[in-house]
């Protein structure tokens, strides 16, 4: 998939989105003033002139404001919303009197202006709550449309936007500081850019704003071919991240498995080298959750080798693998190097986390400056992106996406 086809895909969502969202407003608006007059037949045509030109002004600016994300959460659906219907509304009744050959004074811009708390209030009111409830839902359909066309094809990554909360997110083994949401917000954009232009359709999952944790989206799911194995979180607040997880991966085509409690198991502890897959066993994933795994991986016939885990929080925290499948990791926080066929150790403990993007090229952490000139001197394109503030919280590069190949 082509960052082109990744830019079309979002411009498609943005328009269906606000067409969705515009059209819901403008039948409803139709709807509650035929009744008001009466349900009277001939009024339809008067109501549709005074409100149609506000309809498809909101269309447009809603588009645009969905193209950049802005009802990626409710909040921001509802403020951006409630702008483009305030704005839309005037525009539409200022054409409305011009387009009757009527000319525009400023007391008749004042007039208009009242219109915002008078007749245009119920276009504004049904405005915004569609594009709080139907924008969103029909943004992500259409985003998640073309993969559940080519399974085979497809080259996905599922991303979770980071929650308002992501600052009281779990901490165990390092000290707590404190974490900037905006720049975090920024940081995300730039890492999901990075996996679109490495050809990676992304997919959205929607923001959850009860649990901090849910933009370390990779602790909800594994992904073994075509099943998906929901994992079962060690921490008590993440659990209940995997449910709009595991329906995103239902979209996707992909058959379902589960750890369940007892069994606690987070994707993290997960680092999968062709057949075979190292679990790390730790704080958040124990010796039942490895069992009930390990069950189903065998089934599927992956062989699961089990990795003694301390220092760090989970597996993935202290080791990866490069494209040819020679691990990696900072030798201060591995405590069983003799347990990988081949192992590599890299100066710098932010190094230890890449993402494969392709046979030749890995996505690190910018923290980590002299193992991106290692891993570039052993021939791979080093793609970097500075996620501080999630590594803040114990995240890295792997946490923040799910990868269906």
């Amino acid at each position: 998939m082509t960052s082109r086809a990744t830019l079309a895909r979002r411009i498609t969502a943005a328009l269906a989105a606000a067409f969705a969202a515009a059209l819901a407003a403008y039948a409803a608006t139709l709807f509650a003033f035929f009744l008001v007059s009466g349900a009277s037949a001939a009024a339809l045509v008067d109501i549709n002139t005074a409100f149609l030109p506000g309809a498809v002004v909101f269309f447009v600016l809603y588009a645009v404001a969905s193209f950049f994300g802005v009802n990626r959460r409710w909040y921001t659906a509802l403020s951006s919303s409630l702008v483009a219907a305030i704005i839309a509304s005037i525009l539409g009744t200022m054409y409305t009197w011009v387009a009757a050959g009527n000319a525009m004074t400023s007391a008749v811009f004042s007039s208009i202006l009242e219109t915002v708390i008078g007749q245009n209030l119920i276009l504004i009111v049904f405005a915004v709550i569609a594009a709080v409830t139907i924008a969103p839902v029909m943004q992500r359909v259409v985003l998640r449309y073309d993969n559940r066309q080519k399974p085979g094809t497809r080259n996905v990554a599922l991303v979770r936007l980071p929650a308002a909360s992501l600052a009281e997110g779990e901490v165990t083994h390092i000290e707590r500081t404190a974490v900037n949401i905006e720049l975090a917000d920024q940081q995300w954009d730039a890492y999901v850019a990075a996996l679109a232009a490495a050809g990676f359709e992304t997919i959205e999952v929607a923001a959850s704003e009860q649990h901090p944790d849910s933009v370390f989206i990779e602790d909800t799911a594994v992904i073994l071919g075509t099943t998906a194995v929901i994992t079962s979180p060690g921490a008590e607040t993440r659990r209940g991240e995997q449910t709009a997880v595991e329906a995103t991966l239902v979209d996707l085509g992909l058959d379902i498995e589960r750890i369940e409690l007892p069994g606690t198991f987070e994707g993290g502890d997960v680092l999968k080298i062709n057949q075979t897959i190292y679990v790390g066993r730790g704080g958040r994933t124990n010796a039942e959750g490895i069992r009930q795994f390990r069950a189903i991986a065998n089934r599927l016939g992956y062989t699961v080798v089990a990795v003694p885990v301390s220092k760090v929080l989970h597996l993935k925290s202290a080791v990866t693998a490069l494209p040819d499948g020679t691990v990696i990791g900072y030798a201060p926080l591995v405590e069983h190097p003799e347990l990988f066929d081949r192992f590599l150790a890299v100066p710098e403990e932010a190094g230890a986390a890449v993402v494969v993007l392709a046979d030749d090229a890995v996505l690190m952490s910018s923290a980590a400056p002299l193992t991106a000139e290692l891993l570039v001197d052993l021939g791979y394109r080093v793609v970097t992106v500075d996620i501080s503030e999630f590594e803040k919280l114990e995240g890295c590069v792997t946490c923040l996406s799910v990868r269906v190949r």
